[in-house]
């Protein structure tokens, strides 16, 4: 392998979240060629519905828009002189088609702009990624909605600031994560079903170009109906106006790709946390050389969670560029357009590696209730205080009720004693609450509040 190969350029050494993954290969250098020449192909069909190029050139044109033809380094190498792939692939295109049919070579990129065939092939390998990435969406909700019904009223500790809170339930854990996918899998399918334009606007953005093509005193809505044409060509949306410099679709696509990457990276946060060795809760699912360390031989490291969390930081961060990008100048803007392509196709790839781990992660998760009800005893009966705090606030007064059980709580874990033992012993709670009646108060178990309904309303949608 040479270093002019472009395998050897970006093999994925560096990005293990994606590498392998179907969506790698839908957002490759060659797939964004084939999406770029699928453009060429569908514009001169739609220059042919509207009568203004003759059949026989859309056959040959579609013919000759493979990738396979075309050399995608050599291309790479002639946008340095040119700023954008397209002008070198116009013309290798050109000499595709002309080889087999010389008469339909005028055809090729008749009366659009190196923009209109980029932006339209950006938006197809988005589409085609957004298509990976959402089916994968839909198995995690399935799995986690599995987790959750199982789990519904498997008890655990709930932590807030890194402690332990109040008990809670693993279904609701689980509850939470299927949600959190669900809104972002809604949100994507809500760009991809409509939010996906074809682009079309000519040099500066009127059109002036077709419209000069569809011949002298063509009406203005032919360039109207040339868009439409294009737009079922290619499956994509019909643009209200020309948008080179309106990047509200981009923006679109940083939005829902940055709230997917967060939606999966909040499971993988949960899972580093419940995976430690001395919380132990739920564990990943196992591989043949999953997890190893190159140094510590007992180790299983959680690398489905980690890869899912290291496209969490990222994604957001390389969107906020494509926002950014939003206010640029002019009919045409300069760097501004160029500087959008590597990090939309970092968003779609790490965002689509990280959906396609989180299918494994959660399909394969073992979850251990028996470390959970043993967790839930580590501070003794305390993670149930509020629950006791709130009884006595009737019979002692709500702030006497709270300053007591703060008290007593931290006496009990100085003491490393049962909280219920140092509360049965306090004078002020002498014929106020039995013992009984205070080890039933502190039973983990029985203060979940409503999270076996909310997870059963969660499940319903």
């Amino acid at each position: 392998m040479t270093a002019a190969d472009p395998a050897a350029l970006d093999a994925g050494l560096l990005s293990p979240v994606r590498a392998g993954t179907p969506v790698e290969a839908a957002v490759s250098d060659t797939a964004w060629l084939q999406a770029m020449l699928d453009a060429e192909a569908a514009l001169v069909r739609a220059q042919v519905r509207c009568g203004t190029v003759p059949a026989h050139a859309a056959a040959s044109i579609t013919a000759a828009a493979r990738a396979e033809h075309l050399d995608v380094r050599e291309l790479a190498l002639a946008a340095r002189e040119t700023a954008n792939p397209v002008v070198g692939l116009v013309k290798a295109l050109t000499a595709v088609v002309a080889a087999q049919s010389p008469e339909a070579a005028e055809y090729v990129h008749r009366g659009s702009t190196s923009q209109d065939i980029f932006d339209t092939g950006a938006m197809l390998v988005a589409a085609r990624a957004l298509r990976l990435i959402g089916a994968d969406l839909r198995s995690v909700a399935d799995a986690l909605a599995g987790t959750a019904a199982a789990h519904r009223d498997t008890v655990m500790a709930g932590r807030t600031l890194a402690l332990h809170a109040v008990p809670t339930t693993f279904g609701l854990k689980a509850a939470g994560w299927r949600q959190v996918v669900l809104d972002a899998a809604e949100r994507l399918d809500r760009v991809a079903g409509g939010g996906l334009p074809v682009s079309l606007g000519g040099a500066a953005g009127t059109l002036a170009g077709y419209h000069q093509y569809a011949g002298e005193g063509a009406e203005p809505a032919a360039v109207a109906d040339l868009v439409a044409a294009f737009a079922d060509e290619t499956g994509l949306a019909v643009p209200v106006l020309p948008w080179h410099t309106l990047r509200t679709p981009m923006a679109d696509l940083a939005a829902v790709l940055a709230h997917t990457a967060g939606a999966l990276g909040k499971i993988a946060a949960d899972v580093l946390v419940l995976a430690r060795t001395e919380i132990a809760e739920v564990a990943e699912p196992a591989g043949a050389g999953r997890g190893v360390s190159s140094a510590m031989p007992q180790k299983r490291n959680p690398v489905l969670a980690t890869l899912i969390r290291s496209a969490a930081v990222q994604v957001p961060a390389l969107a906020s560029v494509l926002t950014q990008c939003m206010a640029a100048e002019d009919e045409r803007a300069a760097g501004l357009w160029q500087a959008e392509w590597q990090p939309l196709r970092e968003c779609l790839r790490l965002t689509g590696g990280a959906a396609y781990t989180a299918v494994e992660l959660v399909t394969g998760l073992t979850v251990h209730p028996g470390r959970m009800r043993a967790n839930l005893a580590a501070t003794g009966g305390a993670i149930a205080a509020e629950r006791v705090s709130a009884v006595l606030a009737p019979r002692l007064g709500k702030a006497a009720a709270k300053e007591l059980l703060a008290d007593a709580s931290l006496r009990a874990a100085r003491a490393s004693r049962p909280l219920a033992d140092v509360l049965a012993e306090l004078p002020e709670l002498d014929g106020v609450v039995s013992r009984a009646e205070l080890a039933a108060l502190l039973d983990p178990a029985a203060y979940t509040g409503a999270a076996g309904a909310l997870v059963d309303r969660a499940l319903k949608q």
